[in-house]
């Protein structure tokens, strides 16, 4: 139940993101509005994921390293912004970790 909240909480954290981008170029108060909103109901999700069993270090990665692969999607795709090579292994990292979290569950998966 706690992966649901941590990917509501990834989910809004994205769109903030992008209403912070849009505050950012344009500087009108409304995209500022809502990207504090968009904030504050992230982390409304963060505290309904640690409730229910994400734990403070795990939920945490998870939602550092999630919410950065989504903002560098958002980035390359909506923005056309650019990643330099020493990012790209810095981003094959932050893969690898979500990986390595996850692989206790993964193993107790794959034997029944």
């Amino acid at each position: 139940m706690w992966v649901i909240g941590l990917l509501l909480l990834i989910t809004f954290e994205a769109i903030a993101d992008i209403f912070s981008k849009e505050y950012s170029m344009r500087g009108t108060w409304q995209y500022w509005i809502l990207a504090i909103v968009g904030y504050i109901i992230a982390n409304a999700f963060w505290l309904f994921a640690i409730r229910r069993g994400s734990g403070l270090v795990r939920g945490a990665i998870l939602f550092s390293v999630g919410s950065a692969l989504v903002a560098i999607l958002i980035g390359l795709i909506g923005y056309h912004e650019k990643i330099s090579k020493i990012e790209l292994v810095g981003i094959g990292m932050g893969i690898i970790s979500i990986i390595l979290i996850f692989w206790p569950d993964v193993q107790l998966f794959l034997k029944g």
